[in-house]
């Protein structure tokens, strides 16, 4: 059975499984594909995917409807990325001496060679650098430019996922776009 929005938040909040199933198999990509955007990794993405549908179904009675549903999840999966990667960047810096002891080569457990699952074969090598560039952007330029031109949300809903401006939005983007050039134009 199919819900309207309003009947699936009466639904899950009555701890409806069907209804719970249907939130899943509608936002499952969306989640999926903005986990993969700012992580660059397949696995942990789909971790994290997980982890955002147990805290949609543990907190769906704390849901204010100040925003749109699919906003809130959004804002979710945007947030345990971000502690995913704040605990990858601690546990770097960590556990930097033990990996370089531990590693017969030295070198870090990175993914530079990520490219999204979404990219069109011939474009992987493009793809690659952008990536490799995305994630040098600092936490809320990397965020804002995966919504916007990964995910492809308009700037009005990453405003209310992120709890900002329009125009903060926008200067965001303007600023990742600056440091991608630079970046981008190092690489070459």
């Amino acid at each position: 059975m199919l819900y309207h929005i309003s009947d699936l938040l009466t639904q899950l909040r009555n701890g409806n499984e069907s209804a719970f199933r249907q939130l899943v198999e509608t936002y499952q990509q969306k989640v999926l594909n903005t986990a993969v955007g700012m992580v660059q990794d397949m696995g942990a993405a789909e971790d994290i995917s997980q982890e955002v549908f147990v805290t949609v179904y543990k907190n769906i009675l704390s849901f204010k409807e100040q925003s749109s549903l699919s906003t809130w999840i959004y804002r979710i999966t945007v947030n345990k990325c971000l502690d995913h990667m704040r605990t990858k960047t601690r546990q770097k810096r960590g556990g930097l001496l033990s990996q370089l002891f531990n590693r017969a080569d030295g070198t870090l457990p990175d993914n530079p060679d990520f490219v999204h699952p979404g990219v069109v074969l011939e474009n992987r090598e493009k793809a690659k650098y952008l990536f490799k560039a995305i994630n040098t952007l600092p936490e809320n330029q990397r965020t804002v430019f995966v919504l916007v031109h990964i995910e492809d949300l308009p700037q009005k809903e990453v405003a209310e996922i992120m709890n900002m401006t329009v125009k903060a939005i926008e200067s965001l983007l303007q600023r990742a776009k600056a440091n991608l050039r630079k970046v981008l134009g190092e690489m070459r």
